[in-house]
């Protein structure tokens, strides 16, 4: 039996099953404090062994910035995020009760891995997953491995063009202000307008100016990593007619640079939704369990 934990900024799903793409029992909690979180997601395991048996192994999908490095004495600390105390929790810790080994990766990571093995990234060699929801992240993976340096990327970080005569919001990130995040998360998207994305009129100028910061992302990640495919996930992806808007945008910052490639051409095989749906994080995380009862470490790629 192997544990599933898909850990984001709102609420958190737990999941059990027999293999990565066979789910037999699963729960959404709230993201609350972190020990009363853990305490929930503890409850939920404790209940799916006494109806399902031993957990061999659980992967953990979370939120970050997040100690992914398993040969760190730190391997599971959440380090300085923007939600609200968090700093300094521990996954393996908060697990500690459960007597089984432990993976650890980001979200972002977790959702690329889910849809490489069973979504819209099978059989690609190389992936790049964004989901745009309570955060802003990006996860690469390299044959199924995912990509990283002294620690797992943070795109959701990088500043793009920001006129303020067009968009006076000065963005929300407690960190940067105004990065991606603290201007096109969803958070952002509400307190600038007061609505979310999918509550507006599909010609509501927010749809403009949303793509628009996506596109710089999107842009940077094809001429920076050059995936064979991205996925826009989370829940302001949901919004009817965004990831439209998303790939005429980036069409026109590539300006046909990559006309012969994957990335050229109307993008609408290459900028593309979760085949997975909301299933893509968990479906992941069950991978990192599998492969960690298995006895094969997360391995990631510098």
């Amino acid at each position: 039996m192997l544990g599933g934990i898909e850990a984001g900024g709102t609420k958190i799903v737990c999941a059990v099953g027999s293999s990565h793409d066979q789910i037999l029992a699963s729960e959404t909690v709230p993201t609350a404090d972190p020990a009363a979180t853990f305490q929930r997601v503890c409850a939920f395991f404790d209940q799916a062994q006494a109806h399902h048996g031993r957990i061999a192994a659980i992967g953990v999908a979370t939120f970050g910035p997040v100690d992914t490095d398993p040969g760190s004495p730190a391997y599971g600390t959440l380090k300085r995020t923007p939600k609200p105390g968090w700093s300094g929790a521990n996954w393996m810790d908060g697990l500690n009760r459960l007597p089984c080994p432990v993976a650890v990766d980001t979200d972002v990571n977790g959702a690329a891995l889910g849809e490489w093995q069973l979504g819209a990234g099978k059989d690609l060699g190389t992936l790049a997953y964004v989901t745009v929801g309570t955060g802003i992240g990006v996860g690469i993976l390299n044959h199924g491995r995912p990509l990283s340096g002294m620690g797992h990327f943070e795109m959701g970080h990088i500043y793009p063009p920001h006129d303020y005569e067009s968009d006076p919001f000065p963005g929300r990130c407690p960190f940067h202000n105004d990065c991606l995040e603290g201007l096109a998360s969803g958070p952002a998207i509400t307190d600038r307008w007061g609505l979310t994305l999918s509550e507006m009129p599909s010609g509501h100028p927010a749809f403009e100016l949303q793509a628009g910061y996506l596109a710089h992302l999107a842009a940077t990640i094809v001429l920076t990593h050059m995936p064979e495919r991205i996925i826009f996930g989370g829940s302001v992806m949901k919004a009817p007619g965004l990831l439209e808007r998303v790939r005429t945008a980036t069409r026109a910052l590539l300006a046909d640079y990559l006309s012969c490639s994957p990335a050229g051409g109307d993008l609408s095989d290459y900028l593309v939704p979760p085949a997975l749906g909301d299933r893509s994080g968990i479906t992941g995380a069950l991978y990192m369990a599998e492969a960690r009862a298995s006895g094969l470490r997360h391995e990631r790629t510098l």
